[in-house]
């Protein structure tokens, strides 16, 4: 049995991961939505990058889990590939969901073709928050009206400092055992860094047509990735 531990991207909370779990739980495996420090449930929760680093390896740890699949969408792949190297053999796989990869002393915003300077802007505009976007942000990725519906009204403003922090990592990411799912309406090739990682013999990528929320657009075609990715 493997355990899914789900980390939704930017804004996001464990409630993104709704109709993804009951498949995982279906074919007989553990699923964990985590919601990470200062969003949804946990909003008012101080956090920085590892903050979030620790909200996943403690997850993992306070369950006992093993055989563990860490599945990373988005923003949430930087904290996720962090803590992939920190549990050690509790570690069966890193799924990387149309998501950023931790790169050792940068930061999320470092990707940016500006260096993370609009983005900065606004964090400081907004109480040190990156603030919701529009229900517009979502157009033209395969969602619904109710599902775009659904993403905008559980959403929560996003600790900057998780944002602008860099990432610490010990080793290489190209030697943990990797999957990196790529939604093709979201546009961008992967970025160099995830092109490098891919020619890594421990890493495969899997292509989805649709946008870059597929736990909502497409729960079902998502769970069976997980599952295949964990070997089922």
């Amino acid at each position: 049995m493997a355990n899914f531990v789900l980390v939704g991207g930017a804004r996001l909370g464990a409630w993104a991961w709704d109709e993804v779990v009951p498949y995982l739980r279906a074919a007989g495996h553990g699923a964990h939505p985590l919601t990470l420090s200062g969003l949804a449930d946990r909003r008012g929760v101080p956090a920085g990058q590892q903050t979030h680093v620790r909200d996943i390896v403690d997850e993992v740890e306070r369950q006992d889990l093993r055989d563990v699949v860490l599945v990373g969408h988005s923003y949430s792949g930087i904290p996720v590939g962090q803590a992939a190297e920190r549990i050690g053999d509790r570690l069966a796989r890193v799924v990387f969901v149309d998501s950023s990869v931790p790169t050792d002393g940068e930061p999320f915003v470092s990707a940016w073709p500006d260096g993370g300077a609009m983005v900065k802007a606004s964090i400081a505009e907004n109480g040190g928050f990156w603030p919701l976007v529009p229900a517009a942000h979502y157009d033209g990725q395969g969602l619904t009206d109710e599902q775009i519906a659904r993403i905008v009204d559980g959403s929560t403003p996003h600790p900057g400092a998780t944002l602008t922090e860099p990432a610490m990592l010990a080793r290489p990411l190209g030697e943990l055992p990797a999957t990196y799912i790529t939604c093709l309406l979201a546009g961008a090739e992967p970025d160099d860094d995830v092109a490098k990682l891919l020619t890594s013999n421990h890493w495969q990528m899997v292509e989805m047509n649709t946008g870059h929320w597929p736990m909502f657009s497409q729960p079902r075609e998502l769970a069976q990735i997980f599952l295949d990715a964990a070997g089922e």
